[in-house]
């Protein structure tokens, strides 16, 4: 099954071009802002868009995206609304693919069924989550496969050989590759290395590579790009969003337009990524 994100990275491929992977937070700063930033990511240069799914308690983030969470739980945001910001924008965009990222937790609680299927009905292509093992694909990641969703899995620095094989067991649509040993937004990493473990996963799948977790500039981006499929940036969205806010924690005339900027100078950093490489 051909899915939006294989078609998008089979054409960018084609370009010769990494994929952007923008991430923001359902509902921050609050459900209006949030919604028409999404609805703008695809235009300043955003490939694919990740869409967080607030929670009270995300381990695997750093500060500014654990305050983005906050911020979007603080203004009323919940899974229904997350789904719902989901629909608005696959109504006005039926190309773009959308992940939904986030922990087991309001899945569980929503419950799992009734999720997938309203994930299917809003249009979402697929699920990161980031808090359950290839141990436990029973409880989320073979149901959404089963309706059709990809289920992206995270490799990490400390993902060895043998452990490889059961991360991409179920894996589909791209694996996500985890830049540091850590948690977001809190450490740069190192181009080499990074290429190094993706050239590793590469021989193992033929899924495309994404990497994420301290990318924040396009300088960065770009020397990440030359040696992966794809690029995720996600702190320093949120962490200009958060720049943007007034002393009341809200949204600003310039909140979405400084987070399509700087989204633009990401894009156009990485259309010369790989011709750059192969030089």
């Amino acid at each position: 099954m051909t899915t939006r994100i294989g078609k998008h990275f089979a054409a960018l491929k084609d370009q010769g071009r990494a994929a952007l992977v923008t991430f923001t937070t359902a509902g921050d700063p609050d459900y209006g802002t949030a919604l028409s930033l999404l609805k703008a990511l695809p235009a300043a240069g955003a490939d694919i868009v990740e869409l967080g799914m607030p929670f009270s308690d995300p381990m695997a983030d750093g500060p500014a995206i654990q305050l983005s969470s906050q911020r979007a739980l603080t203004s009323g945001q919940t899974m229904k609304k997350t789904l719902e910001m989901v629909r608005e924008f696959r109504a006005g965009d039926k190309d773009t693919p959308l992940v939904l990222m986030g922990y087991y937790n309001p899945i569980y609680v929503f419950p799992v069924a009734d999720f997938i299927a309203e994930c299917v009905a809003a249009g979402v292509d697929g699920l990161i989550v980031v808090d359950v093992p290839p141990e436990a694909d029973e409880e989320v990641c073979l149901p959404a496969l089963e309706a059709g969703l990809n289920f992206i899995r995270l490799a990490t620095p400390t993902t060895d050989a043998k452990r490889l094989p059961a991360v991409l067991a179920n894996t589909s649509g791209f694996v996500y590759y985890v830049s540091i040993a850590g948690i977001t937004g809190t450490k740069t990493p190192d181009p080499g290395e990074v290429h190094a473990a993706v050239a590793r996963i590469k021989q193992a799948t033929e899924l495309p590579v994404a990497v994420g977790f301290g990318v924040s500039t396009p300088e960065q981006a770009r020397a990440i790009a030359a040696g992966a499929d794809g690029v995720v940036v996600g702190s320093a969205l949120v962490k200009t969003i958060a720049a943007s806010l007034d002393a009341d924690g809200k949204a600003g005339p310039d909140t979405v337009g400084k987070v399509t900027q700087l989204v633009e100078t990401l894009s156009e950093g990485l259309a010369t990524s790989k011709t750059a490489a192969a030089k």
